[in-house]
């Protein structure tokens, strides 16, 4: 931004300077021009009103001597002067004919009695020239031409010399105008910038999570207002973050106690509907369907518990990872096997030998959870496939894919499929789960520094791909 504002201070500081001295050089020009050629015009048209001449004229000496002698009163310069006369030519130089007269001259010196003047550039040298007919006066009101015309021709060499030095003068002093212009350019970029400069500084340090910052107000004008504006958005936004973790926390510690509240009594509640199960066969079959269902709630009420202390453990950030050197695909088969999942539901793609730092317990979950999905969401078989790869940059990557055979996610439900309590099936009011078990799994992969993914696949059914940094104890040895 300095380097705009310096460049716009500059081109509008060229911009005046060379204006000023294009019209200051235009007008000292014509000034020079116009008293050389006023001059001349005047001395011209006196010497020829003063100079008699006899017609009908002939070539001879006398002619030229009297050429010569107007000549020699040419002012501010010589002239070379000619005359014409029908067919004859004469003229005070070597050549009875001037190459510079121009046609429109020789019109205008027969359309004008007063005569006329035209400056004219030839090979480089500027000329004025200059053309008197001779007229009879007839009567104070009019005037006879004779039929003699007189042109006088004197360079203006001097005043080309002076015209470019007027030129050069005023390039000379223009650059230098523009050179110490870029001293107030600075100095003005300078107190622009320092305000710009303070609310950039600002606001990084506001992304960065200092709420606190201010900007020194000073002044009052644009800038500063900006500033009060920055510090007034920013107190608001203080207070508005601020109530909002003060609300987070409140509904963090509500659901931490309520879970807390809740496993003493849920504890008793599933040692007496596992004696009520046990004897449910020996009662009728009305009283049995219930004690079964309230098993059966009881036990759901458990899991929800259970998976509302540990999200609350990861919002607290009070989750550890337990990290601990485990073959990766014997602690996938292990979890299939403690949850029953060996039938043809579940299918296994596992490359053996592969091995990784993970917390078991918590890999466990993430598996449990995602295949756990897949059954009661998705259709079977669900295919769980392990595989590495490398990326670049970066360590190489665990990669864990669950796959179904269902219908898919819907696209819109997508973006939120890892939100907590969200339900792809809007008509889907209650289900086997917690409606927590996609967010444990997401903290779970973040804890290891991996990340998840969750999609469709081409030939239809749903795919979640965890991908976790694959760290060993030989590569951090």
């Amino acid at each position: 931004m300095r380097t705009r504002l310096l460049l716009a201070f500059l081109l509008v500081a060229a911009v005046s300077a060379g204006t000023t001295a294009a019209l200051t050089y235009r007008e000292a020009r014509n000034a020079v021009l116009k008293t050389a050629q006023d001059t001349a015009v005047t001395s011209f048209r006196d010497h020829v009103q003063q100079t008699a001449f006899g017609l009908p004229m002939q070539a001879g000496a006398d002619l030229d001597d009297v050429l010569r002698d107007i000549a020699r009163k040419g002012k501010p310069h010589p002239w070379v002067v000619f005359a014409e006369y029908g067919s004859l030519r004469a003229s005070s130089g070597e050549n009875p004919v001037s190459t510079v007269i121009t046609p429109e001259l020789r019109r205008a010196a027969r359309a004008n009695p007063h005569g006329s003047f035209e400056r004219v550039v030839k090979d480089g040298v500027p000329y004025l020239t200059i053309a008197m007919p001779m007229v009879f006066k007839a009567s104070p009101n009019s005037l006879l031409p004779s039929g003699l015309v007189l042109y006088a021709v004197m360079r203006m060499s001097d005043e080309q010399v002076n015209v470019d030095a007027l030129l050069i003068a005023a390039r000379d002093g223009a650059l230098p105008g523009i050179a110490v212009a870029l001293i107030p350019g600075l100095i003005a970029a300078r107190s622009v910038l320092r305000p710009v400069r303070k609310l950039h500084q600002a606001a990084r340090s506001m992304g960065n999570g200092r709420l606190d910052t201010r900007i020194p107000v000073r002044g009052s004008d644009e800038l500063a207002d900006l500033a009060r504006t920055f510090n007034e958005s920013a107190k608001q936004l203080e207070r508005s973050v601020r109530e909002l973790r003060e609300a987070e926390e409140r509904a963090r510690r509500f659901a931490s106690d309520v879970s807390h509240e809740l496993r003493t009594p849920l504890a008793g509640m599933l040692a007496v509907t596992e004696v009520l199960d046990e004897d449910a066969d020996n009662l009728d079959t009305d009283t049995a369907r219930a004690v079964r269902l309230v098993s059966a709630e009881t036990g759901k009420l458990a899991v929800l518990v259970e998976d509302l202390m540990e999200i609350s453990r990861f919002d607290a950030r009070a989750a550890e990872l337990n990290a601990d050197e485990v073959e990766v695909a014997e602690a996938i088969r292990k979890t299939l096997q403690n949850r029953h999942w060996t039938d043809d539901r579940v299918r296994v793609e596992l490359h053996g030998g592969i091995r990784a730092r993970l917390d078991p317990r918590r890999f466990d979950v993430v598996i449990a959870n995602l295949v756990g999905n897949a059954l009661r969401h998705g259709g079977a078989p669900v295919t769980v496939r392990l595989r590495t790869a490398s990326l670049s940059p970066g360590p190489p990557v665990l990669i864990t894919e669950v796959m179904d055979c269902g219908s898919g996610i819907r696209p819109e439900s997508l973006p939120h499929i890892f939100d907590r309590f969200y339900k792809a099936d809007a008509a889907r009011t209650r289900s086997a789960g917690s409606g927590l078990g996609l967010a444990i799994t997401l903290e779970n992969v973040k804890l290891h520094g991996g990340t998840i993914r969750a999609g469709n696949r081409p030939e239809g059914g749903a795919v979640f791909t965890v991908e976790i940094p694959l760290h060993t104890e030989e590569a951090d040895g």
